[in-house]
């Protein structure tokens, strides 16, 4: 790859700016031979009223701007390869779509600015590498950059990688923040949206977790209906079986759930009933692991991480204690049998004992038959989390 420096100004390079408010997204500058966010860029994050002002700022007080990269395409027309995270602030500013406090707090707006401040950020420069390579090496440039101290995530990366058709109609899908269903989705996935989160989720569910393979394959169709058919599928099957979304929903496999679990028929009024009986119940201390539970039939109780032993666990635990303490003459209490020489030989009711973790719950023991044990009410208070 060749890189040519050259000098533009935040005037020229904003000259025909564009920006789309609905996909929140710079689209052309330099009189319309820059596209600001070819389709491997990530979205315009820069909006939070702290970064973009901060580029703005730095213009207006003549401080560095850093280096600018542009990809050059066909005849003089260019891509930014790094920096539309800064144009688009610097074009928003100037466009009147961004604005600043002033020292009185007071906001001021690119046109409310004396003749004097707006041409000293129309005339600040702006160093920039024009570069020029194949596809291949600057895909593989990209890659490897970090775009003002935010590096590119795994998804970000996966778009500039597998540019193309696909993945420009899939982040207008998943990555628009004006998208009406992002809110409910937002019940059940993690993340945000102008970080590529929900698209990444989209692509993990449809392609059963081998997303490089998928957006490859599918890299030069425009067609993302099924993608969007299946993830619709996941989240309707969600809301069909949970009828009310709680805060531990989010982030779970729910792409994994669904194929596990979407063929089995519940019942979603005793689903609910379930979900608020051990939403209540003091000993569940894993509330995301409620809702495999309840899918999974009620029966990996390790999920809920519960602290105590059911009464099953204990019967025939202590049944298999007192037949080999009988079998020893000796107590049925483990500690009991070490003991002084009174309780040495003592054998226990059921009712006289309680269930203890042989390796402390506290410290990571499993609420399993296998990590149970049976001692007296008096050593098992005694023994504490040791």
């Amino acid at each position: 790859m060749e890189a040519k420096l050259r000098t533009y100004t935040v005037g020229e390079v904003c000259n025909g700016f564009v920006y789309n408010e609905l996909e929140g997204k710079g689209l052309y500058g330099l009189s319309g031979k820059l596209t600001i966010q070819p389709e491997y860029q990530r979205n315009y994050i820069y909006a939070d009223g702290k970064k973009d002002v901060a580029v703005v700022q730095s213009a207006l007080h003549s401080y560095p701007l850093g280096i600018f990269y542009f990809n050059k395409t066909e005849g003089d027309r260019f891509e930014v390869l790094d920096g539309q995270q800064r144009i688009t602030s610097l074009g928003r500013f100037v466009t009147g779509k961004l604005s600043i406090i002033d020292d009185n707090g007071i906001p001021q707006y690119f046109s409310s600015l004396s003749n004097e401040l707006q041409q000293r950020i129309l005339d600040t420069p702006l160093l920039v590498y024009e570069c020029e390579g194949t596809e291949n090496e600057i895909r593989k440039w990209f890659e490897t950059v970090n775009i003002a101290g935010v590096p590119l995530n795994h998804q970000e990366l996966l778009n500039a990688v597998y540019s193309g058709e696909f993945v420009t109609l899939a982040k207008q899908e998943f990555s628009n923040s004006q998208n009406a269903n992002v809110q409910k989705w937002s019940h059940f996935i993690s993340g945000a949206v102008n970080r590529q989160d929900y698209l990444a989720c989209a692509l993990e569910w449809v392609s059963k977790g081998h997303v490089k393979d998928y957006m490859s394959q599918h890299r030069r169709k425009a067609d993302i209906s099924e993608m969007k058919t299946y993830f619709n599928c996941v989240i309707d099957w969600i809301g069909s079986v949970f009828t009310e979304t709680e805060a531990e929903m989010r982030g779970l496999e729910w792409g994994r759930l669904y194929e596990t679990y979407h063929t089995t028929a519940y019942n979603p009024e005793e689903v609910q009933q379930l979900v608020t009986q051990l939403y209540g119940d003091p000993y569940v201390k894993n509330r995301k692991g409620v809702f495999e539970y309840i899918l999974g039939g009620c029966n990996d109780k390790k999920l809920l991480d519960i602290r105590i032993f059911d009464e099953a666990t204990k019967r025939k635990v202590y049944q298999k204690q007192t037949a080999e303490a009988a079998l020893h003459d000796t107590s049925n209490c483990p500690l009991c049998a070490i003991g002084h020489e009174a309780g040495r030989k003592k054998m226990w009711k059921l009712s006289e004992m309680d269930a203890d973790h042989v390796s402390a719950w506290s410290k990571g023991g499993a609420t399993s038959i296998e990590n149970c044990q049976m001692l007296c009410k008096t050593h098992n208070r005694a023994k504490g989390n040791r």
